[in-house]
């Protein structure tokens, strides 16, 4: 038989867990709730077990259910023609609510031609690709965040930067790396994530 004193206890430890779960996504709030008070034949409150087998199933099939599906709808494949076209199985960008993924593009024109000329040249002609991507996913390049070069030459560095600046004012984050080889033999591969 449960005193007051502890009535008011288990009262406000679960006001205390309600407040500091409300923020969590639900699969931590149900691991993090506190006891379900039930009542006894006398009447009196008595805590319960933990939720019997089949519950528990239940809602990890939920949980499942939930991830699966909000991990497809809002997914969205992003194709132009006013960009160089997939040289492979991958879409030109990924769409979801909060980000848009741009895959590496390389100087390559909408006709899937090479680009030549300077790497400058080069570097503007993948900019304008992934401008091109961009709008066609609803966004541009003031919303790039987060940015991933991929040099054939670290020796362009410079030269290509001097480009890219010319475009990326917003100053996103940004990675370069110099790899063994490019796609096609391509100098520069750039690719970024944007804000839709």
């Amino acid at each position: 038989m449960a005193t007051p004193k502890l009535s008011l206890l288990l009262t406000k430890t679960s006001q205390q867990l309600s407040s500091r779960t409300s923020s969590l996504p639900t699969i931590h709030r149900l691991a993090l709730a506190p006891p379900k008070r039930a009542f006894g034949s006398s009447g009196s409150p008595r805590l319960s077990a933990v939720p019997a087998p089949s519950q528990r199933r239940q809602h990890q099939q939920q949980r499942r259910t939930m991830a699966s599906a909000s991990s497809v709808p809002g997914i969205e494949h992003i194709s132009t023609d006013k960009a160089c076209p997939p040289a492979g199985p991958y879409s030109q960008a990924i769409r979801t609510p909060h980000a848009i993924y741009v895959s590496g593009q390389i100087p390559f024109s909408p006709l899937a031609q090479p680009v030549g000329g300077s790497i400058a040249v080069q570097t503007a002609a993948v900019i304008a690709n992934i401008r091109a991507v961009l709008e066609a996913a609803g966004s541009n390049l003031d919303k790039v965040v987060k940015v991933n070069i991929f040099l054939a030459d670290m020796g362009d560095f410079a030269a290509m930067n001097d480009e890219y600046v010319k475009h990326f004012t917003n100053k996103p984050a940004r990675s370069c790396v110099a790899v063994k080889e490019l796609p096609k033999g391509v100098p520069v591969e750039i690719e970024c994530v944007a804000l839709p």
